[in-house]
């Protein structure tokens, strides 16, 4: 059994337990949404049958507050509560590190790099190109890390995919999703990706504002996408997808199945003694991630994408 550590949590973001609830098989109704989030809740009670994974176990967790990580803890049968990063190192065989503020990603990965304990990052990666070179470089190490959003195993998405032929030569991707660019704008680039694989971008446009993001990609070949992400819209993730002959769109909704498959590919991955996304893959998401905010702060200047 692989003992697992969970890093939790960031504001607004219920990863820590949902996925630990995920792997564990159990988890606190109550607990959950006492600290607010009922939905959380709600997918987990209509998913249970499927809940818990017999490879993996969460044994410890760690948060920047004793009594966030006692509610961990408590919500999904968590053994240990460590008192530190480095302490977790030492006790468990992987980790995931399930907060979406990027500007802490360095600090609180590098433990665990160095202690060559393997290592989820929750989308997004970094926000700053400063980071990014942080980690191409632990990865020039060979060090242990995997980092993606779980729209990238969608299955809305993956219908979409196996349905392209169907489309003829594609001329248009649109996307359309709700809150801010740094931790949503990754969704939003990974269920495209998902659906067209591994096209790469050559330049970005973004002509919106802050909380009004409309970004533009254009990929080699002269496919082009164009990315809405806006604040104050109604909840949702769509991505539509037009070719010469016919167009789909998916409607992404499942959180709980993408979440899940996130979850087994990074304990397969650590089955198997390597990541099982490529750094790279994670690296151009993360240079179109970071070109767009530029493109922004430049008034909205395309920005060009070094092809690795």
């Amino acid at each position: 059994m692989i003992k697992l550590g969970m890093i939790g949590m960031s504001e607004g973001n219920a990863h820590p337990y949902s996925w630990s609830a995920i792997v564990n098989g159990r988890f606190d109704a109550d607990e959950i949404k006492k600290i607010g989030y009922p939905a959380v809740a709600a997918y987990l009670q209509a998913n249970k049958e499927t809940l818990g994974l017999p490879q993996a176990r969460v044994t410890h967790v760690w948060a920047q507050e004793r009594e966030i990580a006692n509610s961990i803890a408590q919500a999904a049968g968590i053994a240990h509560i460590s008192d530190s990063l480095e302490a977790m190192a030492a006790e468990v065989d992987a980790v995931l590190l399930c907060r979406d503020d990027p500007e802490n990603h360095v600090a609180m990965a590098r433990p665990f790099l160095d202690a060559g304990v393997p290592l989820f990052i929750d989308k997004p990666l970094v926000a700053t190109k400063a980071d990014l070179d942080w980690f191409a470089a632990e990865a020039g190490k060979g060090r242990f890390f995997m980092s993606c959003s779980s729209m990238r195993y969608a299955g809305e998405c993956r219908a979409v995919r196996q349905d392209l032929p169907n489309l003829g030569p594609l001329q248009l991707i649109t996307a359309v999703g709700k809150k801010d660019w740094v931790k949503y704008g990754v969704h939003m680039l990974e269920a495209v990706f998902a659906i067209v694989g591994n096209c790469r971008v050559v330049s970005v446009t973004n002509t919106g504002d802050t909380g009004k993001e409309i970004v533009t990609l254009e990929f080699e070949g002269g496919l082009k996408a164009t990315l809405h992400l806006f604040m104050d819209i109604a909840a949702t993730f769509q991505v539509s997808v037009f070719g010469k002959n016919a167009w789909r769109m998916a409607d992404i909704k499942n959180s709980y199945a993408m979440f899940r498959d996130n979850v087994i590919e990074f304990i397969r991955s650590v089955e198997e003694g390597t990541p099982r996304i490529a750094f790279e893959e994670t690296r151009r998401i993360m240079q179109v991630l970071i070109a767009a905010q530029e493109s922004r702060e430049a008034g909205g200047n395309k920005i060009m994408i070094d092809v690795l």
